[in-house]
């Protein structure tokens, strides 16, 4: 069949996003391991072999979709960080942002956990889990990095532990917002992180102020 005129094949990267787009849909609808690559072929209107051409492995497409997610909550937490000029609200703008992705989008959580269980006994699995992980970590500790540097602050703590304090915190509190909703209050992630780092930020803000010009 002649192509229609006017139409163009989709380039590489709508292809990928159509796929990530379906795959979320399938996995969130039967779970990743019920699902196959035929069933997300078959909901982004393509062919298996377009998948393939994109993602070598099913695994390889859940940990795109997840690694793509961890970096849009860290662009929004980041855009709202940038909105206060406080430390302490600040976190809780972050926090504020956690929450929302936390409740608008639960699926995620599930997916997560079920492919860490998948993984629990599959070597091959747990290590490529272990090193998207460590490359969303990375990223979200230059984040912060670059937030402390641009505050003229300092966390209590290394970027990199607070970057693993971040992710198990909303993960560990959207898992607990699923069994019982009413449990995890909107302000409870604000006042941990506050907790954790608030304090110290105000200190560190306050002594700034009260620092005579001739000592700066």
């Amino acid at each position: 069949m002649a192509a229609q005129p006017g139409r163009t094949r989709p380039t590489r990267a709508e292809t990928r996003r159509r796929i990530l787009d379906a795959a979320f849909t399938v996995f969130g609808e039967r779970g990743i391991a019920a699902a196959a690559l035929t069933d997300v072929a078959a909901a982004a209107g393509l062919t298996k072999g377009a998948v393939y051409s994109s993602f070598a492995s099913k695994d390889e497409l859940v940990l795109a979709l997840m690694e793509e997610h961890a970096a849009h909550r860290l662009e929004a937490s980041l855009a709202r960080f940038a909105e206060a000029g406080d430390g302490e609200q600040a976190l809780a703008n972050v926090a504020a942002v956690l929450m929302h992705e936390m409740r608008a989008d639960a699926v995620w959580h599930r997916l997560l956990a079920e492919f860490f269980a998948l993984a629990h006994h599959d070597p091959k699995r747990r290590d490529a889990l272990r090193r998207r992980r460590r490359a969303v970590r990375e990223t979200i500790a230059r984040a912060l990095d670059r937030l402390a540097e641009g505050l003229d602050i300092q966390f209590p703590l290394p970027s990199t532990e607070l970057a693993v304090i971040l992710l198990a915190l909303s993960n560990g509190l959207a898992v607990e917002s699923g069994i019982d909703e009413e449990a995890v209050p909107d302000g409870l992630l604000g006042t941990v992180l506050a907790l954790i780092a608030g304090d110290a930020v105000a200190k560190i803000r306050s002594a700034a102020e009260n620092t005579p010009p001739d000592r700066v």
